[in-house]
């Protein structure tokens, strides 16, 4: 990367990169990183603060570090700028598993809310949607031809959705056709999340629905978080986009995942596993 990108752009932009490429690392010097924005250390330390504020690295002596896994899940400003190109690939992809008259569910990964996004076109109608996500409840609100269901529960403005005990009693008392989740990270055929609270969410919209799909994009792949929260058994279909390295997807094949490959760049789908 050119030294000057940096100076060309306005510190959010900036940020914005400098996570991005800590998230990839999992680490970074301060003086990497102002080599590598061409800016200098006062300025690199400033963003490394707001970074830090916002929940998405940890400052230690003379660096930062991040958890990836953490990032996705816990601070949903930052999660709805990212990878946004190849969440639309999975979503879209996933959207052809809804059919007219289905009852399905949405967690509140900003990979299902794409899916939210795109049954705003009222293509797929009629239709119920039960999810916890704030933000998809607001999309869909008005929607006609969607029947929503909000799922009530102590209400996280971190990840700008309802959580807790109530949450996961009001999904135990439902069926649906489909549930659309994701999660932290995937590796050695199981599912993880970096937070306890949600994991029980999650659980619960899995056991109430028919099937299971989970989203995710590439970078979720071979990574770990603190809690495991399903087999990916559990999972009927795993949707990933083309991002996904070979190696990724051979840790999928070795534990018999049945997988699909989503196209970002006009390339063919490919499908995996079964």
């Amino acid at each position: 990367m050119s030294s000057s990108m940096g100076g060309q752009q306005g510190p959010a932009v900036r940020q914005a990169a400098m996570a991005e490429q800590v998230l990839a690392d999992g680490s970074a010097t301060a003086a990497e990183l102002a080599e590598r924005f061409g800016v200098s250390l006062m300025t690199i330390h400033r963003d490394l603060d707001e970074l830090e504020r916002q929940g998405i690295v940890r400052k230690f002596r003379g660096g930062v570090t991040a958890q990836p896994s953490g990032v996705f899940e816990s601070n949903v400003q930052y999660r709805l700028k990212t990878m946004r190109a190849e969440k639309a690939a999975v979503a879209e992809h996933a959207l052809r598993m809804v059919e007219p008259g289905m009852a399905i569910l949405l967690d509140d990964s900003t990979s299902t809310l794409e899916i939210a996004r795109r049954l705003r076109t009222g293509e797929v109608t009629p239709l119920t949607v039960v999810t916890n996500f704030l933000e998809a409840i607001n999309l869909l609100a008005d929607q006609r031809g969607i029947h929503l269901m909000a799922l009530g529960g102590d209400y996280d403005p971190l990840h700008s959705s309802f959580l807790g005990v109530s949450c996961v009693e009001a999904v135990e008392q439902l069926r649906v056709d489909v549930c659309f989740a994701s999660t932290s990270a995937v590796h050695g055929g199981y599912a993880y999340h970096q937070e306890q609270h949600i994991v029980s969410v999650k659980r619960a919209m899995l056991d109430a629905a028919a099937r299971n799909v989970l989203l995710i994009d590439h970078t979720k792949l071979g990574r770990v978080a603190l809690h495991r929260v399903v087999p990916l058994s559990r999972f009927d279909l795993l949707l990933v986009d083309d991002g996904a390295s070979a190696e990724a997807l051979r840790d999928l094949d070795e534990h018999k995942v049945r997988y699909e490959v989503c196209a970002t760049k006009g390339s063919d789908d490919r499908a995996g596993a079964t």
